[in-house]
């Protein structure tokens, strides 16, 4: 087990600097075919309800801590350093 274990990270280990090569468009095809294949590995068996609740009560708690979307947007460019016009 040891030695396949050892084989597949030696695999990844040459797969990753080859993809991350690719143009941005083939990298965000090749990301969303992976995780198309973790199938149930991301679904919740609510489809995300108990989520939705848990933060919508957390906004009832504290509507201080709630961002409007101007206030996320503005966030967001913070983070990412990109825009809408950087499209």
């Amino acid at each position: 087990m040891q030695s396949g274990m050892l084989m597949l990270m030696a695999m990844f280990a040459e797969i990753e600097p080859l993809a991350l090569k690719l143009p941005e468009f083939q990298r965000a095809e090749l990301a969303a075919d992976l995780l198309d294949s973790l199938t149930g590995v991301l679904a919740d068996d609510d489809e995300g309800m108990a989520e939705e609740l848990r933060r919508s009560d957390e906004m009832d708690r504290d509507p201080a801590a709630c961002l409007s979307h101007d206030q996320f947007l503005i966030a967001a460019v913070r983070a990412t350093g990109k825009d809408d016009s950087d499209r």
